[in-house]
């Protein structure tokens, strides 16, 4: 099984204590969620209707700023399965150390996957597969290297999973052109990730075909109506990034405290190195607070934002407290 943040059920198996018990700080998911609204009956008893779905499409268009054509789905890694199914399989490359996913998917469809360090290594690939800003470590790509690598690239998917608080850094604009292929998760920035919704956006004939593969009903009546609220919701998306990027200086404050350096991160999760991650990992989970640490790094954790004061106080309680 391949290993991810969320795996709390693991942490309390190593480590005692119930879910209420504990911070989850293993993923990039938002911990101050949009609220939810008041869902129509309808929501539950009724399958989703074209005119709902094509509500959630405009509102999605608007956020993103994109006129490409765009199709919802059961959250981005709905999409990264079905991606490699788009073509038949041929020379992949993924940018990485990244979300493991990608790889995953693309070699399980019979892709011949090679990871690379560098996007310029990108070039020649049947199929490409860059994260901006990227995942664990946050570095990104302005808008134009990103497109003028979709021009040296059979296809490049560009997963904007993390990118909701770095519009500018967004080539959703330009989705289709060249190819490009654009994900969007909603459920991290607007911290509602059990709803399960995502979006693709690309070339007509891409996205008809991820339709055909998705299915008539690709996301659920709850979905919709929740997702077209929130991505209309404008200003709750601008004070989010303001606070968002407020408490990652906080967060970097206190890891200061506790003797770790920064290696990078989002607005929605900061990567630190440690010395020893695993050491780090344990203390934290002694205090009841979930973290993340990678096969390929000894050192590094990566730490999502508290929710409140007091999930910030506990933090601060272990961070403080000596070296981690």
């Amino acid at each position: 099984m391949r290993d991810h943040g969320g795996n709390l059920d693991g942490a309390i198996a190593r480590f005692g204590g119930d879910a209420a018990d504990w911070i989850d700080l293993s993923t990039g998911i938002n911990r101050v969620p949009y609220p939810l609204p008041d869902l129509s009956d309808r929501a539950w008893t009724a399958l989703p209707t074209k005119s709902a779905m094509d509500g959630l499409r405009a509102a999605a268009a608007r956020a993103y700023g994109t006129g490409a054509a765009l199709l919802p789905v059961a959250g981005a890694q709905a999409a990264i399965q079905m991606i490699p199914h788009l073509g038949k399989p041929g020379r992949a490359r993924v940018v990485a150390p990244t979300y493991n996913e990608h790889a995953a998917a693309l070699r399980a469809a019979g892709w011949q996957v090679e990871d690379v360090s560098e996007p310029e290594a990108l070039a020649g690939a049947d199929l490409a597969v860059l994260v901006n800003p990227n995942n664990p470590d946050g570095r990104h790509l302005d808008p134009g290297n990103v497109q003028a690598l979709a021009s040296r690239v059979g296809r490049l998917i560009v997963d904007e999973s993390f990118a909701d608080p770095y519009p500018g850094m967004s080539v959703a604009s330009k989705a289709g052109q060249g190819g490009m292929v654009v994900l969007r998760s909603f459920g991290k920035f607007y911290g509602l990730a059990g709803v399960r919704l995502g979006f693709v956006l690309g070339a007509d004939a891409d996205i008809a075909a991820l339709s055909d593969i998705a299915g008539p009903w690709p996301v659920s009546g709850a979905a919709i109506e929740i997702g077209a609220a929130a991505l209309a919701d404008r200003q709750w998306a601008e004070e989010t990034t303001a606070r968002l990027m407020v408490e990652t200086t906080r967060l970097d404050a206190l890891a200061e405290t506790a003797g770790w350096s920064s290696v990078g991160g989002t607005a929605l999760f900061r990567l630190y190195q440690t010395g020893d991650a695993a050491e780090a990992q344990h203390r934290l989970a002694r205090a009841r607070i979930w973290s993340r640490i990678f096969p390929y790094s000894d050192g590094w954790i990566r730490l999502g934002l508290p929710g409140n004061d007091t999930e910030w106080a506990r933090l601060a309680d272990v961070l403080t407290a000596g070296e981690v």
